[in-house]
């Protein structure tokens, strides 16, 4: 039973992940999610189902418009596979649970603003505001720590980013989602969150450095690295304060 339920949600995610694909990038550029229905930038041929099978019309098509040969952005590719993959892993882990769910949810935005950030260079209120309703709904129900680690968690992690957005080194989308973030990963978990995406980001951004694909100095967003720490906290935050406390000791 438990390998059909795996099927389950990761077939979800993979289809939750295409209409995540749509919301990042239609609701900052001020679009509607239902008009037009979906069909090439280019070309604008309307798709068919047979483009709109997720991870398997991209691979298919060679990441190619089947009309006018274009290339479709792997961003979509992305976004599906991401959110398929990791839905799963929050099962394997947490089952269906409360936490499973909220992890699921924590998934959902991820992807989301990761999608628009990368895109916009842009963390649209609109979807933080459909969102903290939602977790500020279901965190106190989790009941894993008491409350006030998860409110600890939303004041420190808002908190920091504020004082780097002041100094002009942080966007107010940034400072925004994260604090929700901590609201949903609590203390000390915020704490590692912050940290990876740290690391993540600078990593990366010297790889891109090394490829050519951005200039020195250039901005890179920061609010998929953000979510990114985040989901790994989320899955693996105590493991990991536990393997260095015990290095430490």
């Amino acid at each position: 039973m438990t390998i059909f339920i795996a099927i389950y949600i990761t077939l979800l995610g993979l289809t939750l992940g295409s209409f995540y694909n749509v919301v990042g990038l239609r609701i900052p550029a001020g679009e509607s999610l239902l008009n037009p229905p979906s069909q090439c930038p280019k070309c604008g041929t309307r798709l068919t189902p047979l483009d709109l099978i997720p991870v398997l019309s991209y691979l298919l098509s060679r990441g190619k418009c089947r009309h006018c040969g274009t290339r479709v952005s792997p961003m979509y590719l992305f976004g599906e596979a991401a959110t398929g993959l990791l839905f799963l892993v929050m099962y394997l882990k947490f089952g269906l649970t409360l936490e499973g769910i909220t992890g699921m949810l924590l998934v959902s935005l991820a992807v989301i603003i990761t999608v628009s950030d990368l895109r916009y260079m842009l963390i649209p209120d609109k979807v933080l505001l459909f969102f903290a309703p939602v977790f500020l709904g279901l965190v106190p129900f989790m009941a894993e720590v008491p409350l006030w680690y998860h409110l600890l968690g939303a004041l420190s992690g808002g908190g920091v980013l504020l004082l780097l957005a002041l100094f002009g080194g942080m966007g107010m989308g940034d400072v925004k989602l994260f604090a929700l973030l901590g609201w949903i990963i609590g203390w000390p978990n915020v704490i590692v969150a912050f940290l990876l995406a740290c690391a993540l980001g600078a990593a990366i951004g010297a790889i891109m450095q090394l490829l050519g694909i951005v200039q020195r100095k250039q901005p890179i967003p920061f609010g998929p690295f953000l979510a990114l720490g985040s989901l790994l906290s989320y899955l693996f935050g105590p493991d990991i304060i536990g393997a260095y406390l015990s290095f430490i000791g």
